[in-house]
């Protein structure tokens, strides 16, 4: 029977953490080089000698996406996106990219967020070459650069996809779940409000415009906005939108009547929403709310995600896992594959709670669980 070995996978997992690739977003001092640019030239290299075709798509400047292609013995094609890059590692404990192996756990930056994952489907890849054995499924992985801040490497990938004319069958996309299929999730709309006010000294406050005081009534606008959709909106699957400020920033100084304030908010996206709906209800909530004139700028606009969890493969994977198929409250990837994948879930080893923390690991045991499931899917046949 097809195995592989708990010593390749955590000697990839021990790889890959060992290569600096936080977000440049979030570098500083610690983080080495920033950026996938690294990983994304190792990825290559090792998808090539495990028999892989290859192909590199850039995101952004010196960040890549890197596709990896392996022809199956049936007609079905699989996927896989595993993001890359890393959140920060000022905060963390010990060394960031020493991959260190302890009660049962192995522990560094991108151990499980999402580093876990490349390094099963590294070494499946690997004892399938050492065997002679070969897929039974066509699979493309896809190792995407820009998750944990825009989610731009995502959207590459799904359009090339589409460019080569891969319909995939079946897809995964890698989060921290425990190994559980994850079929929805929420969408989010980010948009910053910069409040135009005019500087005055405070001591003649009636001389100014107090973009401040401006910003307050758009908050209580917008807490108001949540408090509405709390009330009226329809309940969906992924449960009701809700809208935060998240950010206030303003003033340049403590006798000065401040002429700029920016509020920045986050609106959780359920299913059936639409995105641009969304966009134009806050710009109309923004430009109404405030007594001041408002410049709108758009961080962010991801849709929501939800798939069928009652599928026969969606039901495998959760037989396969020991893990009911559920909803998460945090995004991923998923939102871009509508359109090229005919299923799509969210599943990795470890859990959420141990991302982005200031210690990182994931269990060995899950690994192993995910090597199981990789195995099930993507090498015995599927009837």
């Amino acid at each position: 029977m097809f195995q592989i070995s708990e010593t390749q996978i955590i000697t990839w997992l021990q790889r890959l953490i060992a290569i600096p690739s936080v977000t440049p977003e979030q570098a500083g001092p610690r983080a080495g080089v920033s950026g996938e640019g690294a990983i994304a030239a190792a990825l290559a290299d090792w998808f090539a000698a495990l028999g892989g075709e290859v192909y590199s798509e850039e995101v952004l400047p010196g960040r890549s996406n890197i596709y990896g292609i392996w022809r199956g013995s049936s007609q079905r094609w699989a996927a896989l996106d595993i993001h890359t890059d890393t959140v920060g590692v000022e905060q963390m404990i010990g060394d960031p990219f020493r991959a260190s192996v302890r009660n049962g756990r192995v522990h560094g930056r991108g151990a499980v967020d999402t580093k876990a994952s490349l390094a099963v489907i590294l070494a499946l890849l690997e004892a399938l070459q050492q065997s002679g054995q070969q897929l039974d499924a066509n699979l493309v992985v896809g190792a995407t650069a820009d998750e944990e801040v825009l989610a731009l490497g995502a959207p590459v990938y799904a359009n090339w996809l589409k460019k080569q004319g891969i319909v995939v069958d079946e897809m995964i996309v890698a989060e921290p779940t425990m190994c559980g299929p994850v079929y929805g999730h929420t969408g989010v709309v980010r948009l910053a409000f910069e409040v135009q006010g005019v500087a005055a000294h405070s001591s003649k406050p009636d001389q100014g415009k107090n973009a401040i005081t401006a910003a307050a009534h758009l908050v209580l606008a917008i807490d108001a906005e949540h408090q509405r959709l709390q009330r009226e909106a329809p309940k969906s699957a992924l449960g009701k939108p809700t809208l935060t400020a998240t950010i206030i920033q303003g003033g340049s100084g403590q006798n000065i009547v401040p002429d700029s304030c920016t509020v920045t908010i986050d609106r959780r996206v359920v299913a059936d929403e639409s995105l641009e709906a969304i966009i134009a209800d806050l710009h109309e909530l923004a430009h109404r709310a405030s007594p001041l004139p408002v410049n709108i700028k758009q961080l962010l606009a991801l849709g929501s995600f939800l798939a069928r969890p009652d599928s026969a493969w969606v039901q495998n994977l959760a037989n396969w896992s020991g893990q009911a198929a559920t909803i998460v409250s945090y995004g991923t990837n998923a939102w871009a594959y509508n359109e090229v994948a005919r299923e799509c879930i969210v599943l990795g080893p470890g859990s959420i709670d141990q991302a982005h923390g200031i210690e990182e690991w994931v269990e060995i045991s899950q690994l192993q669980r995910l090597a199981e499931i990789y195995t099930r899917w993507l090498v015995e046949k599927q009837h």
